[in-house]
């Protein structure tokens, strides 16, 4: 699969730590040019060493000007878009009578806001022959215990892969949700959980897979892109779940 992506514009929100920076290099690898928007610049730029053709843009996909800049530095750089991955995300764990709006507030903005105007802006763009790849998480089936903001958001991103592949096929743009499993990503650490609370539940959450295992963000990444090749030209309005067997345990 190397270089078959030669020539392809891809922009990739959270894409300094975990799954986007792991995504971001194999596209690179595949001979893309991508654009890795995030935050912390730090993070961005120590990705952008991992390979050539990524470039960084440091902006929040939740701010309120955050779409049209990052739609515009994209342009800058390529003067297109060829696909676009929606993954920033954050994660607060509260149980319900814990959960604070601000906070509230923030995942929406960040886990589905976000995605939505950034994917409006860039639809022009993503014309006669895009990719929308969302990033999302759990399924609707089942509940998920001090988890209901970051849950819901990750159900309702995957509504909007469905409706918009609807509204966009007759413009020749496929949407894709590619829904990872439990992923050793630093997005716990990012929301102030210790060491030692990670690993406990890192290991609570193993016992349930029927893998035995976490995924790392490369597995993660191979479907992102693949997602976005070429062949994979007729894959529309689904959602790839890569969970080790997590969905089917119940």
């Amino acid at each position: 699969m190397e270089d078959t992506l030669h020539g392809r514009a891809v922009l990739i929100t959270g894409g300094g730590t975990g799954i986007g920076r792991a995504t971001a290099r194999r596209f690179a690898a595949a001979g893309a040019e991508v654009l890795i928007v995030g935050r912390t610049a730090e993070t961005l730029a120590a990705a952008v060493e991992e390979g050539p053709g990524i470039r960084m843009f440091v902006a929040d996909v939740a701010a309120p000007d955050g779409p049209d800049a990052i739609v515009a530095a994209a342009l800058d750089a390529f003067g297109r878009i060829d696909a676009l991955v929606n993954n920033a995300a954050i994660t607060r764990p509260a149980a319900l009578e814990a959960i604070d709006r601000k906070v509230a507030e923030e995942q929406l903005a960040t886990n589905l806001l976000g995605p939505v105007f950034l994917t409006q802006r860039a639809l022009p763009y993503l014309e006669n022959g895009g990719t929308i790849v969302n990033v999302t998480s759990n399924p609707p089936h089942y509940g998920w215990a001090n988890n209901s903001m970051y849950g819901s958001t990750k159900v309702a991103l995957d509504f909007l892969t469905h409706t918009w592949a609807v509204e966009l096929a007759e413009r020749g743009i496929r949407v894709v949700s590619v829904a990872p499993g439990v992923t050793s990503t630093p997005v716990l650490g990012n929301a102030g959980f210790s060491a030692e609370e990670i690993a406990a539940v890192g290991e609570s959450l193993r016992a349930r897979i029927p893998l035995g295992r976490l995924a790392r963000p490369e597995e993660i990444a191979w479907w992102i892109v693949n997602a976005v090749h070429p062949e994979g030209g007729y894959l529309n309005g689904t959602v790839i779940r890569v969970d080790g067997g997590l969905s089917a345990s119940g």
